[in-house]
């Protein structure tokens, strides 16, 4: 039996932050769709003090801001970008086109097409993070995407060095200054100075997750990714203080971060929530983790592992930590996560930062049917076909004539029909009884 020894916000309180966000996202997005470069530049004023004259990097600029970048930095960055890009060109590796004969003479085949303009959003309001431009501009540059916009908020009255940095080195071919709302609906809207992108990508807030909602369709997006989520997954094999340090570790991100704590041992339970309070009051970043802690987090007691594995797959967490006795058990049976990090060794800011698989996951159980970012979301996948032969298309137009006259399509039918006719040689007699029933249709 499941047991709840910390919940967390209501879900009525929960819908109602939600409905006010939407209003204030569809508010900048017809702003920046009827006035353009006015309209960000005014936005960017009022939430971020920010107002150049172009919000887009020069080269000068570019270089200068990279200059400001301590070379320990730098070198990490280059890291961090190495260890990203060398997986994502394994991921890339692994999806190769396909060409088959299906029937003699009929060919059939899939293209990986790269999108040809991406738009990469890198959050940078509460913290810089430098991390989301390694994880969405290498990751688009190894799929062959040949216009890369970086798209970052001022930080300090400015760009900020290490993300400008990032960017670069990462493969964009513009970089803007620009953050918010006002940022997503001019890369998916286009102005005056902004050209519009094919797709947007990207971690965000609340109301850059919404943006990326509303504008879905007219342009592709990764997916939905919002607020950070963490659960992790434990035993009595596990210890307390490292429990409270992965969960306060992500609830840090900002004030409504889930933060969630699922065991069998009522002890680790206690022991954990004890040690959240203790290191509340010592770590730098408590008044952000402390709120997300109170509003979002939660405790939850199971009986069993398998208990332990349906709530998991329930909950469907953005990261998931696990740390019992039997880790394999979660990669071999859980089915609902955006990221797993099995055992003590790993945990969810080594994927955040470094390790190489992408940080941007689906929150609010969109891992109910999505993964998270990673280089095939910069693919299409675009089938062709070929018919080399007379005889195969005569072949298949058979079928496809009373195929289509089973549904009704007389039009369809003649497409098939006039193929049979002319590439059917002693077979153009299979066409008749279609041509004389679509005559009877249209009578």
């Amino acid at each position: 039996m499941v047991r709840y020894l910390k919940r967390g916000m209501d879900a009525v309180d929960v819908k109602a932050a939600d409905t006010k966000v939407k209003s204030t996202v569809e508010t900048i997005i017809s702003s920046v769709e009827a006035e353009g470069d006015q309209a960000i530049r005014e936005l960017s004023q009022r939430f971020d003090n920010w107002a150049p004259e172009s919000f887009r990097l020069s080269e000068a600029e570019i270089y200068d801001a990279i200059a400001k970048v301590a070379k320990e930095d730098l070198e990490d960055i280059k890291f961090a970008q190495t260890q990203v890009r060398n997986f994502a060109e394994k991921q890339r590796a692994s999806l190769v086109d396909v060409e088959v004969e299906t029937l003699p003479g009929v060919f059939l085949g899939h293209r990986h097409i790269p999108v040809n303009s991406v738009g990469c959003y890198v959050p940078g309001g509460r913290y810089p993070m430098v991390a989301s431009a390694h994880m969405s501009i290498v990751t688009a540059s190894v799929a062959g995407v040949k216009r890369i916009i970086g798209c970052a908020p001022p930080f300090k009255g400015g760009p900020h060095p290490a993300i400008v940095a990032a960017m670069h080195f990462g493969g964009a071919t513009e970089i803007y200054v620009l953050g918010g709302v006002q940022a997503v609906a001019a890369m998916a809207i286009g102005t005056e100075s902004i050209a519009p992108v094919d797709m947007i990508v990207g971690p965000g807030n609340a109301y850059v997750a919404e943006a990326k909602r509303q504008l879905f369709g007219r342009i592709g997006i990764d997916l939905l990714a919002g607020p950070t989520e963490t659960l992790v997954i434990a035993d009595e094999t596990s210890d307390a203080e490292i429990c409270a340090t992965d969960l306060l570790g992500q609830a840090e991100h900002g004030p409504n971060s889930p933060a969630i704590l699922l065991t069998t041992s009522q002890k680790l339970a206690a022991d954990t929530m004890e040690e959240i309070d203790r290191l509340l009051a010592i770590l730098p970043t408590a008044d952000s983790a402390r709120k997300s802690w109170t509003d979002y987090g939660e405790v939850i007691v199971c009986d069993s592992i398998d208990e332990m594995l349906l709530e998991a797959d329930r909950i469907a967490s953005e990261h998931v930590q696990v740390m019992t006795s039997a880790p394999d058990y979660f990669l071999h049976n859980l089915t609902n996560y955006g990221a797993l990090f099995l055992g003590a060794r790993t945990n969810v800011a080594f994927g955040d930062k470094v390790i190489g698989t992408n940080h941007t996951l689906p929150t609010k159980k969109a891992a109910r049917y999505t993964g998270g970012l990673w280089v095939g979301k910069f693919l299409k996948t675009c089938t062709f076909q070929r018919i080399a032969t007379n005889e195969a298309s005569a072949l298949i137009g058979e079928y496809c004539s009373r195929l289509s006259l089973l549904e009704g399509f007389a039009g369809h039918a003649e497409q098939a029909n006039v193929r049979v006719r002319r590439y059917g040689g002693q077979n153009v007699g299979y066409a008749q009884p279609a041509l004389s029933m679509r005559r009877k249709t249209l009578e």
